[in-house]
């Protein structure tokens, strides 16, 4: 199949499309780390712990930059508070139990 040549009389000029947005790196290592606090047990607290902090530098660079990820980093921010608050619960009731039966 062959298209027919433009016409001869028109100067039209095309711009190429606009590249691809770039994507924050950061965005997606708080969502990897987000997700990953609330699958991994025990480490899942520091993990949630990164994903905050990771998601908090990537929405600043996104809101100065306009690059890709908001999102991720969104999700990633959300996961990890999750994974964080789970594993803290865990480890106050831990130390209640622990505390309980050493004065039992």
């Amino acid at each position: 199949m062959s298209y027919p040549p433009p016409p001869q009389g028109h100067h039209e000029y095309y711009l190429p499309p606009p590249p691809p947005q770039r994507t924050n790196g950061k965005s997606i290592a708080s969502m990897v780390l987000g997700i990953l606090s609330i699958v991994i047990p025990y480490i899942g607290f520091l993990f949630g712990i990164i994903a905050i902090i990771l998601a908090a530098i990537s929405l600043k660079e996104i809101r100065r930059t306009y690059e890709e990820g908001r999102g991720m980093a969104i999700a990633g921010l959300v996961c990890g508070i999750v994974g964080t608050l789970i594993y803290a619960i865990l480890i106050i009731i831990f130390m209640l139990v622990m505390a309980a039966a050493y004065n039992y």
